[in-house]
């Protein structure tokens, strides 16, 4: 009872910190942040405005993020590491954890393909420095192949998933909740999965100037995401109801991802940044990143309280 007292208060100070007023510029992907945040209920007395940007992928939301058009967003950890690389002004405050389940190398129902073994000389479609893109090079880095074992072909997801279903690729390493809907939809298989592969990493990553300007409302806003997932964890079917109402899709595509997904927030740990050190150093072996970089370098440990303060929950 004492933790959650102070769970509670700690919660009450960051709303009391934020700003009347104040508008934090919140980048998302397919609903994501926005879904769950809305079906725990947890945006109802927010002390100051969210303004919700959709972004198809995690590259154009870190384009934006780069170009000062959004404050804060979620993205994986392998096009965060690609955009940090490249000099864009951003950094980690916070980590999503999730299985691997959902971060997959799809194959249509009736592809006679039932592992990666069977895609070598293969086309796979991915975007390029996106989470999909680890995925097919660290599953080929683990069997000893060359990243020219397949050929890969960059796309963002709406354009990949039309090259998919004319079979134009023979292959789409993707994430959720494309993994979903084309297993649930569409009958699609999973031939290698992120599972024991990559970190299963994301994180929700602010510009330098909002760390600075915008600290309170980040702060709450992640005390809210913490509280959020702790109650999707426990209310798949709720979770999934909303974001399928928002998102047009049906709820038993959310049911399929999130019942195996187990998404948490976590602070930026030891064993984060080890996990987030992984991604980098795949990437610079294949070529991705001229400049390796350190993890610590690229976060900001100072938004942990703001993480772990719900966990009582």
């Amino acid at each position: 009872m004492i933790r959650i007292a102070l769970a509670g208060l700690a919660l009450l100070a960051a709303v009391s910190a934020a700003r009347a007023g104040a508008v934090l510029r919140v980048g998302d992907q397919k609903g994501n942040s926005q879904a769950v945040m809305q079906a725990a209920g947890v945006l109802k007395d927010v002390p100051y405005t969210i303004e919700w940007k959709e972004f198809p992928a995690a590259a154009p939301l870190l384009e934006a993020l780069g170009a000062g058009a959004i404050d804060t967003g979620l993205v994986g950890d392998a096009p965060f590491t690609f955009a940090a690389a490249a000099g864009v002004p951003v950094k980690a405050i916070a980590a999503i954890q999730q299985s691997g389940e959902g971060l997959a190398v799809m194959v249509p129902k009736d592809s006679p393909a039932r592992s990666l073994d069977d895609l070598r000389g293969k086309t796979i479609a991915t975007g390029r420095g996106s989470i999909g893109h680890q995925l097919v090079l660290a599953a080929l880095e683990a069997r000893g192949w060359s990243p020219s074992a397949v050929h890969l072909v960059f796309l963002a997801p709406p354009d990949a998933k039309i090259a998919y279903a004319r079979g134009s690729v023979d292959a789409w390493s993707t994430w959720e909740p494309y993994v979903s809907q084309e297993e649930v939809l569409f009958g699609a298989r999973r031939v290698v999965t992120g599972e024991g592969i990559t970190p299963g990493l994301s994180f929700q990553v602010a510009t330098p100037r909002a760390i600075g300007d915008r600290r309170a409302e980040l702060a709450d806003f992640l005390r809210r995401l913490a509280a959020a997932r702790a109650w999707s964890r426990d209310h798949v079917d709720d979770y999934a109801n909303v974001w399928g109402a928002l998102m047009g899709i049906p709820a038993r595509v959310a049911v399929n991802w999130l019942s195996r997904a187990n998404i948490r927030l976590a602070p930026i740990d030891d064993r984060v940044l080890a996990g987030e050190q992984a991604t980098i150093d795949l990437y610079a072996r294949a070529g991705l990143i001229a400049h390796p970089i350190k993890a610590v370098d690229i976060v900001d440990q100072g938004f942990a309280d703001a993480v772990t303060a719900d966990r009582s929950r």
